[in-house]
């Protein structure tokens, strides 16, 4: 049994915790917030590496796939702890609206078709079927094997299973590293502040999301998850099950600065109503900003840093689809087992090997 400290409630934090007590090791976890602060409290809840996927990004989509494929199990598991993460399968849309965007439509089913990826390209017309509340259209890419998660459900189940499991939480932000037999780094954009060889190496991306509802008489939100370039600007709007829709998400470099920008609010709300109208109807219920942790090559770092020291972060947009294959990482290293395969180019090692070129 080894005596564990994880620095940072999110939910990478918490699913290693978690999964680490569950083997019966001493887990001290450390957050001024767990469960509520942080990237994961404001995430989208996509669980879709293919639509995330890029010509020159094979390692990501490789383990995100890892990760995508252990989310059922680990869904399942955490029900078993009492409550239930809220994954949901309805697959994500991809839609283009001008030429510009259908070309990089095209350039994605193309990268999708080379790796042996399932998606299915639709016209508009199609697409206006498959979602009729989706504004007009060029084409559509339909990915029918990504998830969707309700990101604060999931947090609450993994705080709920990390009691259960014994857990000890420290309610306080951590500015060394703990005195432990062995610490997992996992405090997300803060965690280049806690070893140096992460100090340049990860750092904070800021996104604003917001949250809404329809009012009585709205159309219902879209029944996928629907992705779209807008003038080249990313937006993606999640369902969730009780008619909430989650919409985001700008994404810049602006230090640790949290606060929400007119600026953000009006790119998303524009981007929203050409992809579906009836947006503008809707209750805005919620307007927030958080930091993503950046790595250098969108890869996250997970592997020792040190004997005792793991890095688990730098997951960027990918922190609560790679959280399963995070957490098994982290326990085979503890066990000493070997890590989960996909895992091999995400290791900090890396970060070695570009100081001597």
């Amino acid at each position: 049994m080894t005596n564990l400290a994880v620095v940072g409630g999110g939910v990478i934090g918490l699913s290693a915790a978690w999964r680490a007590a569950a083997k019966n090791h001493q887990v001290t976890l450390y957050d001024p917030e767990p469960a509520r602060g942080g990237a994961s409290w404001l995430a989208g809840g996509m669980l879709a590496p293919v639509t995330e996927a890029w010509p020159g990004e094979e390692d990501v989509l490789r383990l995100g796939e890892a990760s995508l494929k252990r989310w059922p199990d680990f869904a399942r598991d955490l029900e078993k702890e009492g409550v239930d993460p809220g994954l949901a399968g309805h697959g994500t849309l991809v839609v283009a609206f001008d030429s510009a965007d259908a070309g990089h439509l095209d350039i994605l089913a193309g990268h999708l078709h080379e790796l042996g990826r399932a998606a299915e390209r639709l016209t508009g017309r199609e697409v206006k079927r498959l979602e009729p509340g989706v504004g007009s259209v060029r084409s559509g890419l339909r990915v029918p094997g990504d998830l969707a998660v309700d990101n604060r459900k999931l947090l609450d189940a993994l705080y709920a299973a990390c009691t259960g499991q014994g857990v000890r939480f420290v309610r306080e932000r951590v500015e060394e590293l703990p005195d432990a037999e062995a610490v997992v780094l996992a405090a997300g954009a803060w965690t280049g502040r806690l070893h140096p060889l992460l100090a340049d190496a990860v750092r904070p991306l800021k996104g604003e999301i917001l949250r809404l509802r329809p009012r009585r008489g709205c159309l219902p939100p879209p029944t996928h998850t629907v992705r779209a370039l807008v003038e080249g600007r990313p937006i993606y709007l999640v369902p969730r099950g009780d008619q909430e829709l989650v919409l985001g998400a700008t994404q810049y470099e602006a230090g640790f600065d949290q606060a929400v920008t007119a600026r953000g609010v009006r790119e998303l709300l524009d981007g929203a109503e050409r992809v579906f109208p009836a947006i503008t109807e809707y209750e805005l219920t919620e307007i927030a900003a958080g930091l993503r942790a950046g790595s250098r090559d969108a890869l996250p770092y997970l592997g020792a840093l040190d004997g005792r020291v793991f890095a688990a972060t730098g997951h960027h947009r990918n922190g609560l689809l790679m959280a399963p294959v995070t957490a098994d990482a982290v326990v085979a290293w503890l066990e000493g087992d070997e890590p989960p395969e996909d895992t091999a180019a995400a290791s900090p090692a890396r970060l070695h090997q570009k100081e001597h070129v």
